[in-house]
């Protein structure tokens, strides 16, 4: 087949282990083959649900608590064990002084931390699904145009809210039109903007209309699990993404733009 020799370094290209001349020669061919990208897109959620069912089973620190009370809890068998079974509880009771204190802090700060990176990775993998899924369609936008001033006005009555297109010349952007999209039944908006051959996803929803474990800190704006660069932020009630193959600073420079917009 055509694309074989593809997709059996289709693994290595998505987890960014390619070499970046080959990345490149992906990238064009991913944009271009729907098998390949729909292939692409079937291995990026594989990759999802695993990373999601290895964090499922975790042992809380409510797990450790539990099992220690019944250790110290369990009953004599005999009186000539009985030394052994104090000073195994003078062990216990003297480890968990001197851990107590320590854990209580680190596991409150470890579960916000956690998740947080999972709220970000499950987020930043929708928006991955959805860039993809749209690059890979025969109809990428529905509105086709370069002109902002034709692309906006066509969401006007699509979406329940307002936004801004940034200005283009003498910054290498070019817009290429737009489409109605929805991250969790949030209705939103999905343009789309290409410099040197690289396709670049801007999304914006409504933040109150995000469910909870949508919602991220601006910190939490990328992801190395993912082989695309990311910019996300939260502007007069609007959650931004910003996604696509190009580099880092061209991802950067387009999110600037629409902050300047806003």
């Amino acid at each position: 087949m055509v694309c074989e020799g593809w997709k059996e370094k289709l693994d290595t290209y998505l987890d960014g282990e390619v070499l970046e001349q080959e990345m490149r020669e992906f990238d064009a061919h991913v944009r271009n083959c729907p098998s390949c990208a729909a292939d692409a897109l079937g291995r990026v959620q594989m990759k999802r649900a695993i990373q999601v069912a290895g964090k499922r089973f975790t042992p809380s620190a409510e797990f450790r608590q539990r099992m220690q009370q019944r250790m110290a809890a369990r009953p004599k068998r005999s009186l000539n064990f009985g030394w052994m079974l104090a000073a195994a509880a003078a062990v216990v009771l003297a480890a968990g002084a001197l851990t107590t204190s320590y854990m209580g802090v680190r596991s409150g700060r470890e579960l916000a931390a956690n998740q947080e990176l999972a709220n970000r990775d499950h987020v930043l993998s929708e928006i991955a699904d959805l860039h993809v899924e749209t690059l890979a369609s025969s109809s990428p936008v529905d509105v086709v145009s370069t002109d902002r001033h034709t692309v906006k006005p066509w969401f006007q009555g699509k979406i329940p809210f307002a936004f801004n297109l940034p200005e283009l010349p003498n910054t290498g952007f070019t817009l290429l039109g737009g489409r109605m999209t929805y991250l969790d039944q949030a209705p939103g908006a999905h343009l789309i903007y290409d410099i040197r051959k690289h396709h670049i996803s801007v999304f914006v929803f409504q933040e109150r209309a995000l469910s909870s474990k949508l919602k991220l800190s601006d910190e939490a704006a990328s992801s190395n699990r993912l082989p695309f660069n990311t910019e996300t932020w939260s502007q007069n009630g609007l959650r931004y993404f910003v996604i696509g193959d190009a580099s880092a600073a061209d991802i950067e420079n387009l999110a600037k733009l629409f902050k300047a917009s806003s």
